[in-house]
């Protein structure tokens, strides 16, 4: 492991130098893991079939809109039915691993309850196929996609219910999945799931202030962020409890964490650097490293950010065995008040910016936000790794995208990856 974190270490080191490197799969230690992910609702299909209940994300995309071209998530790639295929291509490209999602609502199309037998039996038949071909499994037991019939009972994230009935299905998931499965993430990027889906309504279940569905977006983003680390704390005491000892598994969680570089050495933005860093990854690293929000958080949010009793925060801490970082671009900062409205968004004081003097971040890719920047990756990791106490660290999903008829440059595309990236390190 010592080995590892030198290599990797040294690898980014390379790269935030600019230093002009052919890297390779030789490039990397023996025993560094390679590989892809996705999401359930996004490559499953299917998604009223076999038992499955609807998800937030179906309710959310009946709306004209949401989408582009209004698409769903009915056929996506069928990978309910086209799993050895997909499978199969893993094992042509190389992989060693794929990070996949499962869908609650098509395993308890009710949220909690009877389970549904076809549901079930798909991720044993996708697991079973996974290792007869040499890729692990490294499963997300949430991925954006609440069963529809909780939001409808009680709000899903925005109550404290939904806590208990996440943690019963990890119980199932563990207990049914967990003598081949030795990988697990309870939570993808709780953070964008708490922001777009309870602050701008970018994401389902569609709420903010102003949106078609009601919300409030200076309170229920915190609101449901609090009921999402929660219920990713309990679910990893479940494991440890009952599971770990005799699986032999690790668990984590996923968080996206954008480098955040200030705009100029000023005070000011330095400051609101610091901010945009502690409202994004150290919304939920700071509890799970220390027990508590950052007091960043704590002084400008006040009473609309929810506090830990003395028994959450004995929880929260330590409830992780690994941390994996979903990492894409990075961002200039400045110090910005933005005195209109109250939401997280504003919270922060900070205004994000793509360029400096007219010179941008770094090379674009398709998407007008992420740009390549290979030094940001590195600052990223060497953040998390100094500021929390030198965790475990996975490098769940990183890379570019481009559009379907662009042919990238090697040298030019390798600082990123190809897609996503899973690569264990203790970096």
């Amino acid at each position: 492991m010592e080995l590892l974190r030198a290599v990797v270490l040294l690898s980014l080191a390379l790269l935030a130098n600019g230093r002009d490197t052919d890297l390779s799969r030789d490039s990397f230690p023996k025993g560094f893991v390679f590989g892809t992910a996705s999401s359930a609702y996004q490559v499953e299909g299917n998604s009223l079939k076999y038992g499955r209940g609807p998800c937030i994300w179906d309710t959310f995309l009946k709306f004209p809109g949401a989408t582009p071209d209004n698409a769903t998530a009915n056929v996506t790639v069928d990978e309910y039915h086209r799993y050895m295929d997909d499978v199969d291509s893993m094992v042509r490209v190389g992989f060693d691993a794929y990070r996949f999602s499962i869908s609650w609502s098509r395993i308890f199309r009710n949220g909690i309850g009877r389970f549904n037998k076809d549901g079930v039996d798909y991720y044993h038949r996708l697991i079973d196929y996974m290792l007869a071909n040499n890729i692990t499994p490294y499963v997300v037991l949430y991925h954006y996609d609440l069963p529809e019939v909780l939001n409808n009972q009680y709000n899903g994230w925005l109550s404290p219910k939904v806590v208990p009935d996440f943690m019963a299905f990890a119980d199932f998931c563990f207990k049914t999945y967990g003598n081949r499965v030795k990988n697990w993430f309870t939570i993808n990027e709780p953070r964008m799931m708490a922001w777009h889906g309870y602050g701008d309504g970018f994401f389902a279940p569609g709420r903010c202030t102003g949106c078609r569905f009601g919300g409030n977006s200076a309170t229920e983003p915190y609101i449901a962020g609090h009921h999402l680390i929660l219920a990713h704390a309990a679910a990893v005491q479940v494991y440890r409890d009952k599971y770990q000892r005799r699986q032999n598994g690790t668990i984590g969680i996923l968080l996206d964490f954008v480098w955040y570089e200030p705009l100029t050495y000023t005070v000011e933005d330095e400051y609101a650097t610091h901010r945009a860093r502690e409202f994004t990854l150290g919304w939920y690293m700071h509890p799970i490293t220390f027990g508590h929000y950052p007091e960043t958080m704590r002084k400008l949010v006040g009473s609309r950010l929810p506090n830990f009793t003395a028994e959450q925060s004995k929880l929260v801490q330590g409830s992780a065995d690994i941390i994996g970082v979903n990492h894409y671009t990075t961002y200039y900062v400045r110090h910005h008040e933005n005195l209109t409205h109250m939401s997280y968004a504003t919270d922060w004081q900070a205004e994000l910016l793509f360029e400096r003097n007219g010179v941008p971040i770094g090379r674009q890719a398709f998407s007008k936000w992420l740009y390549v920047v290979p030094w940001g990756f590195y600052k990223a990791v060497m953040h998390v790794k100094n500021k929390f106490r030198d965790p475990l660290i996975l490098i769940g999903e990183n890379g570019i995208d481009q559009s379907g008829s662009d042919t990238l440059r090697t040298r030019s595309t390798t600082p990123s990856g190809s897609t996503t990236s899973t690569s264990t390190s203790t970096s």
